[in-house]
């Protein structure tokens, strides 16, 4: 580096006794190059295709729902068959832009993939339902349309990165309502919510296969059912490449199965 320094008559890296940082001409520099090394890795990846299974290391960005219930239950089987790939899985329930942040892709539901990237539907259609027991129905009365959630006691959910609330969402004939809720519990764990629901202390918003053997056994019913259709489900998407790195195409063709 010293001699790429003296070269180009510029400082690329601010050193200390303690730390080393690229100056604002090394940074620059880095950003500039950043796409032909990452066409480099591309290139050096693809000569795995030359052995019998592919090597290399894949890493994924995704929320918490993701990984603890769809990675949970398909990676396992992936890295056993696939014994020379490595998969690094960063779980944060932010929007992370998986081309500066080092990531060779993502997993989100449909419509939360930016335009720009090669989507891959990976998953069926998923749907979320508004559960409560049936005490609380009968002690509160069951609402009729989204808004009457407002006179509800009902567990928000907030962004980790951004710490915000997030409205529920509806959809009927065509017409989309971003409802606002109030309530005792704001968290971002699905689990909590889900025990606090089952005490019948509040209502919830769920994925429906998360309260499926509740709703079977009657400890939950669902309301609002017409507003809650299925949405679009899992996806992997990743940056537009000429070539995919050989882990990669791997786990999308082990997953798309």
């Amino acid at each position: 580096m010293r001699g790429l320094e003296e070269r180009l008559g510029v400082r690329l890296l601010a050193r200390s006794t303690r730390s080393v940082a690229p100056t604002e001409a090394g940074d620059a520099l880095l950003q500039r190059l950043g796409p032909a090394l990452s066409e480099i890795e591309a290139g050096l990846a693809t000569l795995s295709d030359w052995r019998n299974e592919p090597e290399g290391v894949v890493r994924l960005t995704t929320f918490h729902w993701l990984a603890s219930t769809y990675l949970a239950k398909r990676l396992p089987a992936f890295l056993t068959a696939h014994p020379g790939i490595t998969v690094q899985v960063t779980v944060d329930d932010g929007f992370q832009d998986i081309v500066t942040s080092g990531f060779d892709a993502g997993l989100r539901f449909g419509d939360d993939v930016e335009k720009d990237m090669i989507a891959v539907r990976i998953g069926p259609p998923l749907r979320h339902v508004v559960v409560a027991t049936p005490d609380y129905w009968a002690l509160h009365g069951r609402p009729k349309h989204p808004r009457d959630l407002r006179q509800h006691r009902c567990v928000n959910y907030h962004n980790l990165s951004g710490g915000t609330v997030s409205p529920w969402e509806f959809k009927k004939d065509g017409k989309e309502v971003r409802q606002r809720v109030d309530g005792p519990l704001i968290c971002n764990s699905t689990d909590l919510a889900l025990a606090v629901v089952r005490s019948g202390a509040c209502v919830s918003l769920h994925m429906e296969q998360d309260v499926a053997e509740d709703l079977g056994s009657g400890a939950l019913e669902q309301v609002l059912d017409d507003w809650c259709p299925p949405f679009d489900g899992v996806f992997l998407y990743h940056p537009s490449r000429r070539q995919t790195p050989p882990p990669l195409r791997a786990l999308i063709d082990f997953l798309k199965a």
